[in-house]
């Protein structure tokens, strides 16, 4: 699976793998991936992305996917989640009005 996230923006770390003798070769510290299905209580429906565990937390502090999307600027999200965002947006004020 490519380790591309959704939601999380968080790159791949670098740094040494040390040896019991002390030799020092380069590796990664990939993000933790996961596939999810987060629900969408504005939309009825649920959203499928691949979230880092970390954004998954954040999710769930925030109250739901709908508060999490809302409450980020669009600036910090990718863009098939901007895309969700204006439509949660509308669909929130459509219900107000």
């Amino acid at each position: 699976m490519a380790r591309k996230l959704t939601l999380g923006d968080k790159p791949p770390l670098t740094g040494h793998k040390v040896s019991h003798s002390n030799r020092k070769t380069k590796r990664k510290w990939m993000a933790n991936v996961q596939q999810k299905s987060v629900f969408s209580v504005v939309l009825g429906r649920f959203v499928h992305a691949a979230l880092s565990t970390r954004a998954m937390r954040t999710i769930d502090r925030a109250g739901g996917l709908d508060n999490f999307l809302l409450a980020t600027t669009a600036e910090k999200l990718p863009a098939p989640m901007r895309r969700l965002q204006e439509v949660i947006r509308k669909q929130t004020a459509r219900k107000a009005s």
